[in-house]
C-alpha cells in the first residue's frame, strides 16, 4: 500500500507525526521513533515564559544579599547571566542533524518581537516547517475576542515575512467560531493547522486543601473534536489539516483521513504503547487499504467529510436532535440496574 503524504509542503512517508513532547528531547528515542516508522517529529516547544522564568530565578538569587553589606554589593555584575535560547537551539540542530525524516520546531511566545525572531532562529537551526502555539486563556475582563484574534492574525503574519519555510498553527478549540478563525489565519498565510491544542488543568486536593498539577494524557474519545472539524474543513481551506487528541490505533488514523485530515499527530500513544505503537498503527492501516482495494491514502482521503457525505446533518446540530430522539438505543447498550 502507498502510505505517502504531503503536509506544509513536505513529501511524508506516512500520515503519522509525532507531536511536541519531552519524549523528542533524548536522541536515542528520537532514532526509535524513526526506526519505529514515524513521517515526521515536532519538537519540544521552546517556551518563551520559561528563558524568562530562568532569568528571574537567576537574577533573584544573584540579588539576594546584595545589600547585606558594602563588600558584597559588587560580588556579581548584574548581566553576568541571562538565559536564551541558544542552548535550546543548538539542541534542536543536533536532532536534526541525527534524523532522517523531517524535523518540525514548535514556538510559543509571549511577545510580539519574540516571536518573529525565535522562528527565524528555529528555520536557521535547520527547521523543515514551523508550529506555532496559539491559546488564550482568559484571565482578563477588559480583553475582547476580536482583539485576540487579530493580534494572532498579524503574528502569523510577521512570521511568514521572516522565514521562508511552512508555518501551521496549532490551535485551542475554544474559539467563538474556529471555521472563521481557521479561515482568516489560512488567508493571512498560515500552511497547516494543528487540531487541537491540549491544556494540562490545574486539578484541587481536597485532603491538602491545595492545587496540584499532574500529567494528563488524551484518551480514546478525545479524538471527536479533531474529527468533526477535519470533516468540516476538507475542501473549503487551501491549508493542510492535522488531527490530534485521542489517536491510538490505526482505525482512529483512518477516521481522520476519511473525514478529511492530510495528517495526524501522535503523543499519547506512545507514552502508553512506546514507538513500537507506530508500526502497528501503519499495518493495521495497511490491513484495512488492502480490505477496501484502496491503493493510496487520496483513494480515500475525504470521503465521509461535510463536502462529501450522504447525510447532510452529520455535522450539524440536527444530530443531535436525532440521538436524542433515538434515545431508547441507549437505554438497550446500558441497561439501568
Amino acid at each position: 500500500m502507498n502510505l505517502s503524504t504531503k503536509y506544509l509542503g513536505l513529501d511524508l512517508k506516512n500520515p503519522i507525526i509525532v507531536g511536541a513532547s519531552n519524549l523528542v528531547s533524548d536522541l536515542d528515542m528520537l532514532r526509535k521513533l524513526e526506526d519505529a516508522g514515524a513521517a515526521a517529529i515536532v519538537y519540544k516547544s521552546l517556551f518563551e515564559e520559561q528563558i524568562h522564568l530562568e532569568n528571574l530565578e537567576m537574577y533573584q538569587l544573584m540579588t539576594e544579599y546584595k545589600e547585606r553589606n558594602a563588600e558584597m554589593v559588587s560580588l556579581f555584575h548584574e548581566d553576568l547571566y541571562e538565559a536564551n535560547p541558544n542552548e535550546f537551539l543548538q539542541q534542536f540542530s543536533e536532532a536534526k542533524k541525527a534524523l532522517g525524516i523531517p524535523l518540525i520546531g514548535s514556538l510559543n511566545c509571549v511577545y510580539d518581537d519574540t516571536w518573529f525572531t525565535y522562528a527565524k532562529k528555529l528555520e536557521e537551526a535547520g527547521a523543515d516547517a514551523l508550529e506555532v502555539n496559539f491559546y488564550a486563556i482568559p484571565l482578563e475582563f477588559d480583553v475582547d475576542s476580536r482583539g485576540i484574534l487579530s493580534a494572532e492574525l498579524d503574528i502569523i503574519e510577521g512570521i511568514k515575512k521572516q522565514v521562508s519555510i511552512p508555518v501551521s498553527v496549532k490551535l485551542s478549540p475554544y474559539y467563538t467560531n474556529q471555521l472563521y478563525t481557521i479561515s482568516e489565519m489560512s488567508r493571512r498565510g498560515a500552511d497547516g493547522f494543528v487540531l487541537f491544542n491540549r491544556f494540562f488543568q490545574p486539578d484541587i486536593n481536597i485532603d491538602e486543601e491545595k492545587h496540584q498539577f499532574s500529567y494528563n494524557l488524551s484518551s480514546e474519545m478525545d479524538n471527536r473534536l479533531a474529527l468533526r472539524f477535519s470533516g468540516l474543513l476538507y475542501g473549503n481551506i487551501k491549508s493542510d489539516v492535522c488531527a490530534s487528541n485521542g489517536i491510538f490505533s490505526g482505525a482512529d488514523v483512518i477516521k481522520m483521513l476519511l473525514a478529511g485530515a492530510n495528517v495526524v499527530q501522535i503523543v499519547s500513544a506512545l507514552y502508553k504503547h512506546g514507538p513500537k505503537q507506530i508500526g502497528k498503527m501503519l499495518a493495521d492501516i495497511e490491513t484495512w487499504m488492502k480490505s477496501k482495494e484502496y491503493e493510496s491514502l487520496d483513494d480515500f482521503r475525504g470521503l465521509l467529510s461535510n463536502k462529501r457525505t450522504k447525510d447532510p446533518f452529520t455535522y450539524r446540530r440536527a444530530q443531535y436532535v436525532d440521538i436524542l430522539m433515538r434515545s431508547d438505543r441507549i437505554f438497550k447498550s446500558y441497561p439501568m440496574i
